[in-house]
């Protein structure tokens, strides 16, 4: 029986993943985009490339990722660092299939492997987490935290897991998680749940304390790396005031809490009707279902409300055009809500309908790959040329010796790409318009 559950976990992770990679493999930028609000490509892509300091927060630890997958002997230098987004959110998806299929036992007591594998899609197919697994940006990598510290914070764990690995995981997937993106910090609190019961509790959570702290020392690298004097070094954080700036992300706090209350009753409005699109009515309706009629008191169940209620209310409040993108978290939880949802309901059909309740599941992951047909004008990026064309065609027009004035993210981030980066035209210069009080 053991070895059939084996077999059925691995054919179901690796139709996963060939599904999800094959998709997002055909719908991924083939170079430098700005699609699916990609604009921060070209300064995330130059700065790793030339050892540089990205825009604040720093995204130290992807930086580094991202100079791994440029690495790769495979398509432009844009390509490669592209593929980092897909590896990491087609990964997430499959730690999404083992935490729901975990946590959702059988009668008998095995995993619940369908179930899983219907949030695994209905996380990997939403088209946020989609749209932003085929372009360069921290939010591919950064669900992968997210999903990891999810999986650790919310039991039950194979028991290759120990409650000092756990600690000691945790731990790092928050602190590590936060030189990806800040917003990790809004997990902060998980870091109390799931302590062990069977021994002391405050060692556990020293321990956890400091591997946190282990995890931050990522940022240590950006001093180390501006003191190379990149092209490209926002803050210049070999100071302790430059690197306050950085890390806290300075010039963006002015962002937070600026909404008065119309637009946010609008962004409320835009955010419900963004999430509805996700998974559809079928998905809503299992979602509610999960979380009202299916909800237990456990640490996944209490982990992921927290997550959802923190990631919805940055999203309101931070008042960016993109904030929008701070709800992949609440993608996540919407997919594991699916799969309470789907192994509740089964057990308790009317006798009538029983026979239909071994085809819920592909049932549901059938209607998702219906909706890839809707979704997919919106987030394919495989056609995606304007930042590649822009950035050619000024280099080329450009005079010998030429200053070249940039404004707007676009274009700035698209001529660092193609200047810093890819080296062309060393004789022009690029002048920020936009960052010159800097």
């Amino acid at each position: 029986m053991r070895l059939s559950l084996r077999h059925t976990r691995t054919i179901l992770i690796g139709i996963l993943v060939i599904s999800l990679m094959g998709l997002y493999l055909s719908t991924i930028a083939p170079g430098l985009t700005w699609a699916n609000y990609g604009s921060d490509g070209g300064d995330l892509i130059a700065a790793a490339a030339t050892g540089g300091v990205a825009h604040p927060s720093g995204y130290p630890l992807y930086l580094l990722l991202a100079r791994l997958f440029q690495f790769l002997p495979i398509g432009s230098l844009a390509f490669r660092t592209n593929l980092l987004s897909v590896v990491a959110t087609t990964f997430a998806a499959v730690l999404v299939f083992e935490l729901a299929a975990r946590s959702l036992p059988l009668s008998s007591g095995q995993p619940n492997w369908c179930a899983g594998l219907a949030s695994a899609y209905a996380f990997g197919l939403a088209p946020l987490v989609w749209s932003q697994a085929v372009i360069t940006e921290v939010y591919g990598v950064h669900i992968l935290f997210v999903v990891m510290i999810l999986f650790l914070s919310s039991g039950p764990l194979p028991s290759f897991f120990t409650p000092r690995r756990v600690d000691i995981g945790l731990g790092l997937a928050l602190g590590l998680g936060m030189g990806i993106h800040l917003t990790t910090i809004l997990l902060l609190p998980l870091l109390f749940s799931a302590l062990p019961e069977s021994q002391p509790r405050f060692p556990s959570f020293l321990r956890r304390i400091g591997w946190l702290g282990a995890g931050l020392l990522v940022y240590l690298t950006l001093p180390l790396r501006a003191l190379q004097d990149p092209p490209i070094n926002w803050g210049n954080p070999v100071t302790l005031d430059g690197f306050r700036w950085l890390v806290t992300a300075g010039p963006y706090q002015d962002q937070l809490l600026t909404l008065n209350s119309a637009l946010v009753w609008e962004r409320l409005r835009v955010i419900a009707a963004l999430l509805l699109d996700q998974a559809g009515l079928p998905g809503l309706i299992l979602v509610v279902l999960g979380m009202v009629f299916f909800f237990k008191s456990g640490s996944l169940h209490r982990n992921v409300i927290w997550m959802m209620a923190a990631f919805s209310a940055f999203a309101v409040v931070y008042g960016t055009p993109d904030s929008f993108v701070y709800l992949m978290p609440v993608c996540l939880g919407f997919s594991i809500w699916i799969g309470i949802g789907l192994a509740g309901i089964i057990p308790v059909l009317p006798q009538r309908l029983s026979r239909l309740g071994p085809y819920l599941n592909p049932g549901f992951i059938l209607f998702l790959f219906l909706l890839v047909g809707n979704h997919l004008p919106l987030v394919d990026a495989s056609h995606d040329l304007r930042a590649e064309t822009f950035g050619r065609e000024v280099l080329a027009r450009a005079p010998q010796d030429a200053i070249i004035f940039a404004k707007g993210d676009k274009a700035i981030f698209a001529m660092w790409y193609f200047h810093f980066a890819l080296k062309e035209r060393p004789d022009a210069a690029i002048v920020a318009t936009e960052l010159l009080g800097f």
